[in-house]
């Protein structure tokens, strides 16, 4: 049995196949398209060719795509929504959305504050107003939207009025209507936890798009047996039916599946991983063989969430990365790109564009497209601007490190030609085989993962006890995500004082992750 890897990038659709023992049998890199779908199916077609297996063979098939975190940044697409908080009257100082940007607070047709809530130690702050919340159900079974979101305060610690509330949704609106519910999705802060929830809400019709998109493409080439997955931003999978219902949980999948696949093809399990795209570079940190999660609130498009997200930093450089010589002498390189346009405006495929991608060519780091066409370009320009693309890497490095110690970096993307082969920071620099396919390979051997994230009070039972429990959740809630039995692992054990709450209070988070079942 086969799996097929598939990773959308910004500039390239990137595609693997790989065997059982985990060996690539091939990869390929096709032109990201406006519609991506032609890119997909560019992609699959040319890794078929090129490997020559059985189609039928093709037992698993997954994707990586960006375009959740696209459509949030780019304002496209997104579903129109209805919000019920319950909180009322402690929470109405702070209305949803309060901090959002007005050309995406059009997707909100009606927000609504209700009574209930909890205070932190899951008392209620009042019972649930059930007529309320049926009456704004209606009103939005009335006015045609099809996605709600619901929030509670301290809903992470007692969700029971959430819960009701998303029963009282269906039975007013009905079974089809798509329910996001805060507790499922994000951590201890209301208001970020409540944005993260509105954006997996107005997700849901993209969701149903990319995951059907996807579907077609595979048939379309004769792929007919294969379990298709998604990739999830914490470097697992998720089945189609998860991702319909959480495609928030796909944003930042990209240098996720990048770090899990550069992990894999150097056999370095801690290290800093560097991808380089055609528009950008992202540095992210591999520990324990996956992505760090990141500690602090993430800004999605302009929108403050605290769901999970790997720690990654994001810089203006790529291999299309333009290159400007300033009156002064001085030279920059970026932000700006020229993307997928790369072979057509770069100077070594005949544009008129001088690229990062032109610079690592004249200096005689990457052989790409037509030498000659880029030896005019004066050396010292080229290292000026080698130099201030160094420059934007190593102070990316300090920023992931979290000490003074040098530590193993791995370069992966295709753009990563355009990286000097020494790096302040770095003990070592690795550039392993398959290094430009790195996302597509790691969302072709992403796990199945099961994450336990509860409140414990270590008064009622002890902490070793109160972990032991916790683990065994979390492998069983892997198994049932369709993990191996034998093959999960503990990866991630954290557990946290809270001062705030009454007794000896901790939030517990365990993280178990398995192979995935054939």
């Amino acid at each position: 049995m086969y799996k097929l890897g598939i990773d959308v990038g910004g500039t390239n659709t990137d595609a693997v196949i790989i065997d059982e023992e985990y060996n690539v049998i091939a990869d390929i890199k096709n032109p990201t398209s406006d519609d991506i779908y032609s890119g997909i199916v560019g992609a699959l077609k040319n890794v078929l060719d090129v490997s020559g297996i059985d189609k039928t063979k093709i037992g698993q098939a997954m994707l990586g795509t960006t375009q959740c975190t696209n459509a949030i940044v780019e304002r496209k697409n997104l579903a129109k929504i209805g919000i019920l908080r319950l909180g009322a009257p402690a929470t109405r100082a702070v209305p949803p959305m309060v901090d959002w940007e007005e050309d995406i607070k059009e997707i909100c047709v009606r927000k609504e504050i209700v009574r209930g809530g909890y205070e932190y130690d899951g008392r209620e702050i009042a019972p649930l107003d059930e007529e309320a919340c049926k009456e704004f159900f209606a009103d939005m079974k009335a006015k045609g939207v099809n996605s709600i979101a619901i929030s509670g305060a301290f809903s992470t610690v007692r969700n029971d009025q959430e819960l009701r509330a998303a029963e009282l949704c269906r039975e007013v609106m009905g079974d089809d209507v798509h329910i996001s519910i805060s507790s499922e999705i994000g951590s201890m802060g209301l208001v970020e936890r409540e944005n993260a929830t509105i954006l997996n809400a107005a997700l849901w019709q993209i969701a149903e798009k990319f995951t059907e998109g996807f579907a077609q493409s595979l048939a379309d080439e004769g792929i007919n047996n294969a379990k298709i997955y998604l990739s999830q931003n914490d470097g697992t999978l998720m089945t189609v039916e998860h991702a319909r219902k959480y495609p928030i949980l796909t944003v930042a999948c990209g240098p996720t599946n990048s770090i899990r696949g550069a992990s894999y093809l150097s056999k370095i399990e801690n290290a800093i991983v560097i991808d380089v795209g055609g528009t950008t570079t992202d540095i992210g940190v591999i520990q324990n063989s996956f992505p760090r999660e990141s500690s602090v609130a993430v800004t999605i498009g302009g929108v403050r969430t605290n769901f999970r997200m790997p720690d990654v930093v994001s810089i203006g450089l790529g291999g299309g990365s333009i290159v400007r010589e300033k009156e002064d002498g001085t030279v920059t390189v970026g932000p700006d790109s020229v993307g997928y346009a790369l072979t057509k405006k770069a100077l070594v495929f005949g544009g008129d564009t001088m690229t990062a991608t032109d610079i690592a060519v004249r200096l005689g780091m990457a052989d790409i497209g037509d030498r000659s066409l880029v030896e005019n370009i004066p050396q010292e320009l080229a290292k000026k601007a080698i130099e201030a693309i160094r420059t934007m890497v190593e102070d990316a490095i300090d920023a992931m490190k979290l000490s003074s110690d040098d530590s193993d970096v791995i370069l992966v993307g295709g753009g990563s030609v355009i990286l000097p082969g020494k790096l302040e920071g770095a003990s070592q620099t690795v550039k392993p085989d398959h290094f430009g396919c790195a996302n597509a390979i790691g969302s072709a051997i992403s796990k199945v993962s099961g994450t336990l994230e509860k409140l414990i009070n270590y008064d009622d039972i002890p902490r070793d006890e109160a972990i032991k429990q916790a683990k065994e959740e979390a492998v069983k809630m892997a198994v049932e995500a369709g993990a191996v039995a034998e093959t999960v692992e503990i990866i991630e054990v954290e557990d946290v004082p809270l001062q705030y709450y009454p007794g000896n209070t901790n939030r517990v988070k365990v993280k178990a992750a398995g192979e995935l079942k054939a």
